[in-house]
């Protein structure tokens, strides 16, 4: 099977960890582990005195867990819906009955920034939720400048880096990230079930609300301080995650960025050879999305078929490929040379 989605092809050496029998969590020796993945975290998203929560969930667990947590108790959100996980913001303020304004970003295009000023001005929130990449799309949203923006008018800056951690620069300190959440499906490319929420400096000063009893935050910090979880943590997935922390480590993260970016840009190359239009203004180095001509009715279906496995869009002719796993030049000739194919018959 070759796997272009999420997570993408994974290591044998990450693949037999959840192979082996499962040990006990409530021990020294997995506290130990649970703070070292802290540690190499922090290190790896650049937020020097924050925290990292662990919860066993998926990436929209995380964000169920900041909007009940800390957007609740901040005031007016202002939220980027430039595609279906940003609306995802835009439901889970609804849910939780938190006042917000939307602003609407259209498909695979970047945000108009001078717009979005004059908007800040106008809304005046408290708490900015955006994607870093709209995963839905391939566009990547520029933090830096959005950053500014939030830092000239003191809002808490929210951002779900869940696809673009280890595919595109993030540095929580310097971008002026308050909160960041990701997952274990993506650029960490171990199985999915594991979501984090990485907490800045700044805002382990504020208050939290106490609205959901697993995902509470204060509860899971105190529980951090001994390098716990509350509940029953997924403990092959920690087991796996922090081997996939100390590669990272050991890698570095600027040359973790640039394999990613090389693979995205080799097979964009390809796109550009077979005619295959990719909308993104500014497209992350996580997934190339791409609109087909032909056949795109039976394309999922037919690599499948052969063992490839690429991500429908969700827009008639658009499908998206990650960049994330074991993925080489030759896997993407042969994924390019077997899509052409379909579209040919």
């Amino acid at each position: 099977m070759k796997s272009y989605v999420f997570p993408g092809n994974i290591e044998e050496e990450i693949l037999q960890i959840g192979a082996q029998q499962i040990p006990y969590m409530r021990t020294a020796q997995f506290s130990a582990l649970v703070k070292a993945s802290e540690r190499m975290f922090l290190e790896l998203i650049h937020c020097t005195r924050g925290r990292v929560l662990f919860y066993t969930a998926s990436g929209t667990g995380a964000m169920d867990a900041v909007v009940s947590n800390f957007v609740a108790t901040h005031g007016k959100a202002f939220v980027i819906a430039g595609g279906s996980f940003g609306r995802r913001w835009q439901e889970l303020c609804t849910y939780y009955g938190c006042e917000k304004d939307v602003f609407e970003v259209p498909f695979a295009c970047d945000i108009d920034y001078a717009a979005l000023e004059v908007a800040l001005d106008e809304s005046r929130p408290t708490v900015f939720l955006c994607q870093q990449h709209e995963t839905s799309t391939g566009q990547l949203f520029d933090l830096e400048k959005i950053g500014r923006l939030c830092r000239a008018r003191n809002i808490f800056l929210v951002v779900d880096a869940i696809s673009s951690f280890l595919s595109d620069p993030l540095d929580m300190d310097a971008m002026g990230i308050d909160l960041c959440i990701t997952s274990s499906q993506k650029g960490l490319n171990i199985p999915p079930g594991l979501s984090f929420v990485v907490l800045s400096e700044r805002v382990l000063a504020e208050p939290f609300a106490h609205r959901s009893y697993y995902f509470d935050f204060e509860e899971n910090l105190k529980n951090l301080e001994r390098g716990q979880t509350p509940y029953s943590p997924a403990t092959t997935l920690f087991l796996q995650l922090h081997a996939r922390l100390e590669m990272l480590v050991a890698k570095g993260v600027d040359q973790v960025i640039r394999d990613v970016r090389e693979k995205a840009i080799y097979f964009r190359n390809l796109c550009a050879k077979h005619q295959w239009e990719v909308p993104a203004e500014v497209p992350s180095n996580c997934i190339t999305g791409f609109f087909v001509h032909r056949n795109a009715e039976i394309l999922f279906t037919e690599l499948m078929k052969q063992g490839l496995y690429i991500m429908p869009g969700g827009t008639p002719h658009y499908f998206r490929v990650s960049h994330l796993g074991v993925q080489s030049p030759a896997d993407l000739d042969e994924l390019a040379a077997r899509i052409q194919e379909i579209e040919q018959r």
